[in-house]
């Protein structure tokens, strides 16, 4: 199957900081062989002793081996990593007992291999649900072949390694301070479909080598994850497989912070914020067969989580993804998705707005509706999508994109 890239692919992938401490090397385990493509499946991540490491994972009730054992480790391991590993082409996601050897082989030779503590290993795969390795050192092989090529991120390489049906290698950074030093974030990102995580997304690696104490980061990532990844959808499916993980090194000689209070957090915290929400716009940008990019924002609502279910509704919408597609701007749609929430509105005081356009307001179309111009909001590749619910004061984003049949040509060859 060859994927047509993305109209939303940027010209080369983005110059990522260098985090200290961080080590990676890439290899091929050949899990595309048998489609005839040569390429990197497989990384490993090495990060010194004292990395805190947090995490957040799908909530999908038929989680994969990987997931399951990643919440164990962060338990057993008190909130400190040293490596990863990831694969992609199998997600060792529904396999049994055989997914459970997999994780365990492949743990003793990171383990062996690496001399760090198993309980702060890390294991994540993405691809095809519900088929079994050959043997369950599959993977676990791999490890001693990549350690001794071990050195300072190629981000590039890395990302490429774990992309499934992206067209695009997906990464962002950047650099801020804390207390005066220099401290660097940088991530990369996986996904394209069965993209609706309701945790974070496909697989995403986040590093810095700030110094966080473990309890202080874990509440920087899921601030950092609700209004960004969080809040995106292509399809409308959560995948087996979602992991979100975020390491700090301590490396860059910055002041430990054990206090989510303190106030030398505020740039970091926006810095951090920041390469996140980069990431779930591109991973949005890369929807499988997308052609165009959405922001839906929904005001007026009773409550935050109250205005993200709307637009939930909105951005999932079949017949809005479809209209969407073919610049088709059927305001009535968006009305639809709105009902069916079942969410409190104020019907006769609800606005939508396409664009600058107001396009409906009292319970009705709007007297100043122009077609033309409702038409021209839809007609670019970046739509903007506004609500008024006129029932409280509370607003949230998403984002997603539009449903093309160049979707149904993927899914429908995804195994072939």
């Amino acid at each position: 199957m060859k994927l047509k890239t993305s109209p939303f692919a940027p010209d080369r992938f983005p110059a990522l900081p260098t985090v200290k401490g961080v080590r990676a090397a890439t290899g091929s385990r050949g899990f595309y062989a048998r489609r005839g493509v040569e390429r990197d499946d497989v990384f490993l991540f090495v990060m010194p002793e004292g990395t805190s490491a947090v995490g957040v994972f799908t909530r999908s009730h038929t989680a994969s081996a990987d997931v399951d054992w990643c919440r164990e480790a962060l338990k057993m391991g008190k909130g400190f990593g040293r490596a990863v590993v990831a694969n992609a082409g199998n997600s060792n996601a529904f396999t049994g007992k055989a997914g459970i050897l997999k994780n365990e082989a492949t743990l003793k030779a990171m383990a062996e291999t690496l001399g760090v503590p198993r309980e702060q290993c890390f294991l994540a795969a993405t691809g095809v649900i519900g088929e079994p390795l050959p043997d369950a050192n599959y993977v676990g092989k791999m490890v001693p072949e990549l350690a001794p090529e071990l050195g300072e991120p190629d981000w590039e390489a890395c990302t490429r390694a774990f992309m499934t049906t992206d067209t695009f290698p997906k990464g962002a950074g950047v650099r801020c301070e804390i207390d005066g030093v220099e401290v660097s974030i940088a991530g990369i990102l996986k996904g394209s479909g069965m993209i609706m995580p309701n945790m974070a997304t496909m697989l995403c690696y986040v590093f810095t080598d700030a110094a966080i104490a473990p309890d202080v980061l874990d509440k920087l990532l899921r601030d950092a994850v609700d209004p960004t990844l969080n809040s995106v959808t292509v399809d409308g499916d959560t995948s087996t497989s979602d992991t979100c993980m975020l390491f700090a090194t301590g490396q860059s000689g910055a002041p430990m912070i054990e206090s989510v209070e303190d106030p030398r957090l505020e740039a970091f915290s926006a810095a951090l914020h920041g390469v996140f929400r980069d990431l779930a716009h591109q991973l949005v940008k890369d929807g499988e067969g997308a052609s165009k990019f959405v922001e839906i924002r929904v005001e007026g609502a009773v409550s935050a989580a109250s205005a993200k279910t709307v637009g939930m509704h909105i951005a999932n919408s079949p017949l809005i993804k479809t209209a969407i597609a073919a610049g088709d701007a059927n305001w009535g749609r968006i009305v639809m998705a709105v009902g069916k929430s079942l969410e409190p509105i104020d019907k006769d005081a609800m606005r939508i707005w396409f664009g600058d356009h107001l396009v409906a307001e009292g319970g009705m179309r709007c007297a100043g509706y122009d077609e033309a111009r409702a038409s021209a909001e839809f007609a670019g590749d970046h739509i903007a999508i506004r609500l008024d619910l006129g029932a409280g004061e509370a607003g949230w984003t998403v984002w997603t994109c539009d449903l093309t049949h160049a979707y149904v040509d993927i899914n429908g060859a995804y195994r072939t």
